[in-house]
């Protein structure tokens, strides 16, 4: 009886050892849900319409809403509110309360519109220009001409800051102090002087699509001060009326345009570069790009992004931590280094901007778009930096443009919504939805430049299918702890040194300019089979090796850092990267060392460091093809064969890109592993795959149904194999496990048999929904779009349509049955013998329904909704007043004005072909 009880103890050890492992769907949080900018037009907005809203919002499934408020709607100027007065306050707390009750969480903009500014931003804190006048003298000539700038918008506001002059035979004289009342008292000494004066300017820009209360001049981002005195104003607000702080802060795209200088940008300069920038005024200036020129304008640039990130970015996201809440960013467009200013804050924000050009069997293709301008690397800016810190969340602002308006599907949407969670955003904020009364007239109060989330939009009947799956995706992915193989060094200097002009912004739009390089780099690493993060300098000098792997002051571990090709690299970065390989890390260079270093100070003693750097880890200085010398415990890799390059670092690879051009991003748990893996190409996958980590048990997780089960693996050699089938632009998330899983059902493998049978005739269609109003009811004899039919308002219409046909089931011998609805326009819901089967959303439109069938007669409902586009269009044509809305009123995806009266009719309705195709379970061994 005895041995009983301790076989029973070790059995219930055994049991509870198998449960700890999650083999079920994370539990929902809010910030798991997809989020939405939320537009307040003209802020006048009302409780009763912010809870319907808002229930709206919940209803479908958004956890949270980011208050950006806007210029108004026409002729509403009575029910505006003006930003943080008492009023406006009162609405935002309003909101919060509500926010509770639905599950919602809530930001806010810091600002209205963007950039940052407003009506209490004085001239003394906006953004700021350098404007430099020029005179020239010969010894023994007095100035007879006053010291101000020419351009007659600056003179009230342009302030004089310093004179220098510069004679031909190198005399350098600063005459500041020489200058009264615009006045110089000074006779120059024998020789041609230049005298070149500068002056702290304004750019006089005001904030974009500003909200009543909220327009004015944009502040100097480089400022302490101007920084200092914008966030009293919000405190204030927040104090005044004893308001609570939002969940997160948000801060958009840098688009100060021409803010180039601060007031004390000299000074600043002097004691961050060790030397005066004043003294090289010529050369500052100067159209010919020569080496000391291009050394002394990436010293400026630097000092610039030092400001920026010292005096915005970190004081901004000190400030919300003062008052308990948090701040989202996107640091994309600014003049700082990406990484370190997405690093900074708590939540990095990307951009999605176009819709990319994939290859997905069935995707429909729009002849009005955006190409996107937001590629994998470009996005990887703002995970890297959340990964480098240890941030759990990324996020992004999502489908700023996809096609034209009234135009996209949610199966548009999927792919690009894909392409950002391989980045390692994981945190989807919609570029976004409207608040609109609830006694609007269609189409509602609206946003120029979106995929409308909204209640008014068509797309929205089954968004909640939609919401549910970026659920499911963002359960997984904001668990656990990035897991990428390698550091990449993001080479900023040479970018610094190599772009022309003076002031440089890493805008989203010219990355391709930009850093054409890395982005080969990138690409290069990606399909090789290996996933990176980007690195700074100043991240790089935190990163430690412990047990042989590179430890980020984030507490993330990577395998390697790769440099790629970089020119030129601080003596400090280099010195470290040596530093880390003798302590036992992997450091892989790319075709060539560093050759150079950055800046202008102490040029020469500098190179001379870094020769005796590259000597050290070259020894005879020579670059290999493929080259692995060993410095202590750990090793320096050279090569310019990227593939053979990194196989060198002996790092197990995932080989879904390589062989089966998967996509994928991996992240670690307490059980092992799990990956998001999505299908972005036209062929279907169906076999064995090599996984770059071990497992002894695998799940897949259907982030379209929430199905699970335990996959099939193998070991092959000394690698884990998994089994997987996944159609083009289907996405899986699979789990590994460290201990086999046992009390799991397994995964289905299934094998079409040779057998469909269509159903594409004797179909019934009738309206659920349609504006205008359809009540006939269509004999079809055949699929087609409905705007083929023979009806007037059918090409004009928007509605949900619903089809219906009976059929008999043969008896057949199968496992299961699979429908697939073909073509779809644009969404759909099954409902089989009145069960309610599954809303298809995305290509390809299939679902299983064995369990539905039944022997003999069978009851098939499906209900398709189109878009708004048709409907839209007649509204132009009929010349219907909707473009109701102030500055910027609707324009189109060029940002050029015109209606979309000339627009094609855009098919509609379930086009087919319908099929039911028996499917066999397949046994793999």
């Amino acid at each position: 009886m005895k041995k009983k009880n301790t076989i029973l103890c070790l059995f219930s050890i055994v049991s509870l050892c198998l449960f700890a492992q999650q083999t079920s769907w994370p539990q929902i949080k809010s910030e798991m849900k997809p989020a939405a900018r939320w537009w307040w037009m003209g802020s006048a907005v009302d409780k009763d319409n912010l809870a319907y809203n808002m229930s709206e919002y919940a209803r479908k499934g958004i956890g949270g809403l980011e208050i950006t408020p806007i210029y108004g709607v026409q002729n509403n100027e009575a029910n505006e509110i003006q930003y943080l007065s008492p009023r406006w306050m009162e609405m935002l707390k309003y909101t919060e309360a509500q926010g509770n009750q639905f599950g919602l969480k809530i930001d806010m903009n810091g600002g209205t519109g963007w950039p940052f500014g407003g009506p209490h931003v004085n001239i003394e804190d906006a953004a700021t220009k350098v404007i430099f006048e020029e005179y020239s003298l010969q010894g023994g000539q007095q100035l007879n001409e006053k010291i101000e700038v020419k351009d007659e918008n600056q003179k009230a506001i342009a302030t004089f800051y310093r004179l220098m002059a510069f004679s031909d035979k190198g005399d350098k004289l600063d005459l500041t102090s020489n200058v009264k009342n615009n006045t110089l008292s000074w006779t120059a000494p024998k020789g041609n002087w230049r005298l070149i004066a500068v002056f702290n300017g304004k750019t006089l820009q005001q904030v974009k699509r500003a909200a009543p209360g909220g327009e004015g001049l944009v502040m100097n981002h480089f400022s302490k001060t101007a920084v200092s005195n914008y966030l009293t104003r919000l405190s204030k607000a927040f104090q005044d009326n004893n308001a609570n702080y939002p969940n997160s802060f948000f801060n958009d795209s840098y688009e100060v345009y021409g803010g180039d200088w601060t007031p004390d940008l000299f000074e600043q300069f002097e004691k961050r570069r060790g030397y005066k920038l004043e003294n090289y005024l010529p050369e500052f200036i100067s159209p010919k790009r020569t080496d000391a020129t291009a050394r002394i304008i990436a010293d400026y640039r630097e000092t610039l992004a030092d400001l920026l990130l010292e005096n915005f970015t970190h004081q901004w996201t000190n400030w919300a931590h003062q008052h308990g809440s948090t701040t989202r960013n996107q640091a994309h467009g600014s003049p700082g280094n990406l990484i370190d200013l997405y690093a900074t804050v708590d939540i990095p924000e990307c951009e999605s901007f176009g819709i990319s050009d994939f290859q997905i069997k069935g995707l429909r293709k729009d002849s009005i778009k955006k190409i996107n301008d937001s590629d994998l690397s470009m996005l990887k800016y703002a995970s890297s930096g959340a990964h480098l810190t240890g941030k759990i969340y990324t996020s992004s602002e999502t489908f700023t443009w996809l096609t034209e308006h009234f135009r996209t599907s949610l199966s548009q949407c999927k792919p690009d919504l894909d392409l950002l969670f391989l980045s390692g955003v994981n945190h989807i904020f919609f570029h976004g939805t409207t608040y609109s009364p609830k006694e609007a007239k269609w189409p509602g109060w609206k946003f120029y430049a979106s995929v409308d989330m909204s209640s008014t939009n068509s797309i929205w009947r089954d968004a909640d299918a939609f919401f549910e799956y970026i659920t499911r995706c963002q359960s997984f992915l904001q668990e656990g702890k990035p897991d990428n193989d390698f550091l990449l060094y993001f080479p900023v200097y040479d970018m610094w040194h190599e772009q022309d002009g003076r002031l440089l912004m890493f805008d989203i739009h010219k990355m391709q300019q930009r850093a054409p390089q890395f982005i080969s780099a990138v690409n290069n690493i990606v399909n090789s089979g290996y996933d990176v993060d980007y690195i700074s300098d100043n991240y790089l000098l935190s990163t430690q090796v412990v047990d042989g792997k590179l430890v980020t002051s984030g507490n993330t571990t990577y395998k390697a850092i790769i440099v790629p090709s970089a020119e030129k690299m601080p003596i400090e970065t280099l010195s470290h990267l040596l530093k880390l390989a003798r302590g036992g890390a992997k450091i892989v260079f790319i075709e060539k060392y560093p050759n150079d270093v950055p800046g202008f100070k102490n040029l020469d003693k500098r190179r001379a460091e870094l020769v005796k750097l590259i000597n050290q880890i070259s020894k005879a200085g020579l670059f290999a093809e493929v080259n692995t010398q060993t410095l202590g415990k750990g090793q320096i890799i050279t090569g310019s064969d990227y593939a053979k390059t990194l196989d060198a670092c002996h790092i197990q690879k995932e080989e879904m890109k390589t062989l089966d051009g998967l996509q994928y991003i991996r992240r670690s748990n307490g059980d092992g592993y799990h990956y998001f893996i999505s299908a972005l190409k036209a062929e279907d996958t169906g076999g064995w795959i090599t996984l770059g980590v071990d497992a002894e048990s695998a799940m897949f997780f259907n982030p379209m149904d929430g199905k699970s089960g335990l996959a099939k693996i193998r070991r092959e050699g000394n690698k884990t194999q998994v089994y997987l089938q996944l159609e083009s632009g289907q996405s899986i998330i699979l789990k590994t496990f460290d201990k086999k899983i046992t009390n799991v059902a397994d995964w289905n493998y299934y094998t079409p048999q040779n057998l469909s049978i269509m159903q594409n005739r004797d179909w019934t269609m009738t309206f659920l929904e349609s504006s205008p109003a359809i009540t006939n009811q269509f004999k079809l004899n055949k699929l087609g779009s409905w705007t083929e039919l023979d009806h007037p308002d059918l090409k004009t219409n928007m509605g949900t349509a619903l089809y219906s046909t009976e059929f008999n089931l043969p008896l057949i011998q199968s496992d299961e049955w699979e429908l697939d609805l073909g073509d779809v326009r644009e969404s759909a819901r099954v409902r089989i013998n009145g069960q309610d089967v599954a809303t298809l959303w995305a290509v390809p439109f299939k679902t299983k329904v064995g369990k539905y069938l039944k022997e003999g007669n069978n009851r098939i409902e499906i209900e398709v909704t189109n878009l708004p586009a048709n409907r839209i269009s007649e509204y132009d044509r009929q010349k219907v007043d909707w473009r109701i809305f102030k500055e910027i009123n609707f324009v189109k995806i060029d940002y050029q004005k015109g209606d979309y009266s000339e627009w094609e009719t855009i098919p509609s309705g379930l086009l087919g072909p319908v099929t039911l195709t028996p499917l066999t379970i397949e046994s793999l061994k």
